[in-house]
């Protein structure tokens, strides 16, 4: 079944799109926001972020710039306090000083008890360590708790709606790199199949899937070992930054997203090349030649 369009709406509540937004989608009693660690204090007084609900803070490593999030719940207070006064309490402790925003999840009409944080808390936070986008800073895998099959039927929705208002703000953190995106049951394969590209030479047999962002060379790929002196400083740095994802006989251990088809068959080869001609499909055409068909059609 094809996904059907959906209307979001986007408060700028400062008039500014880097400071705090306010997102709410037709249909949903949910209601999320974007506050920038900066701006905290100015979300004193309102009435939703002191309710229960789900946060997740965003920053990014200051070692190896590695994107990281930390996924927790607020319960209501006995002092009427909820989301707001925790993420106050993050921002005083020194041991998460690595996050420069959050994003809060919360309902219009206050309906968040124990139960429901503790189910969506475990379910982002399994999402977020599934997806593999982000290193997930949670010490312990949060409890699901106990909830009816009716109750779960509801969060789960709740879910679905979270995932799009995350990705609409900006974070993917519940998205694979290498997720396939297939609009109906009889085009499972050919979506599958079309996306896929392969790289053979040079001690090289990789594989990469296309997807909206670029090429993902895939986990399994094995990579030439060494780089050629003309090897572009930029591949050197890919190279150099996810050394611990290559083994010793030069297999990935990890999804790598490249911008641009050349950018990953650098990657793979250690060589300047050109991936428009290099990477091609099961049945041999190049990547070139296959977006040239799919323009075709």
């Amino acid at each position: 079944m094809a996904m059907r369009g959906k209307s979001i709406n986007l408060f700028l509540m400062d008039g500014d799109p880097n400071g705090r937004i306010k997102c709410t989608l037709a249909n949903w009693t949910g209601v999320a926001y974007k506050i920038p660690r900066t701006e905290l204090e100015k979300c004193k007084g309102r009435d939703d972020l002191s309710q229960s609900g789900v946060y997740f803070l965003f920053g990014s490593s200051d070692q190896t710039g590695e994107n990281i999030t930390y996924i927790g719940q607020a319960g209501i207070r006995k002092n009427g306090e909820g989301i707001l006064y925790r993420l106050q309490e993050h921002k005083r402790n020194p041991d998460k000083d690595y996050w420069t925003e959050a994003v809060v999840f919360t309902t219009s009409n206050n309906s968040f008890g124990p139960t429901e944080i503790s189910y969506l808390e475990n379910r982002f936070a399994n999402m977020a360590v599934a997806a593999k986008r982000y290193l997930v800073k949670n010490g312990n895998e949060p409890t699901p708790g106990h909830i009816t099959e009716e109750k779960e039927s509801e969060l789960e929705e709740f879910v679905d709606y979270a995932k799009i208002i995350m990705s609409t703000l900006g974070h993917k953190v519940f998205e694979p790199l290498a997720q396939i995106i297939v609009t109906s049951s009889a085009t499972t394969i050919s979506a599958e199949q079309s996306s896929l590209f392969f790289l053979k030479r040079s001690g090289a047999n990789a594989q990469a899937r296309l997807t909206s962002e670029g090429l993902v060379v895939l986990a399994g790929s094995s990579i030439r070992k060494d780089s050629v002196p003309s090897c572009p400083d930029y591949v050197k740095s890919a190279r150099e930054d996810n050394k611990e994802y290559i083994d010793e006989n030069g297999i990935l251990q990890k999804d790598i997203l490249f911008k641009t088809p050349s950018g990953a068959s650098s990657f793979v080869l250690g060589a300047p090349t050109n991936g428009n001609v290099e990477w091609k499909t099961e049945d041999g055409k190049t990547f070139k030649e296959a977006e040239s068909a799919e323009t075709a059609e």
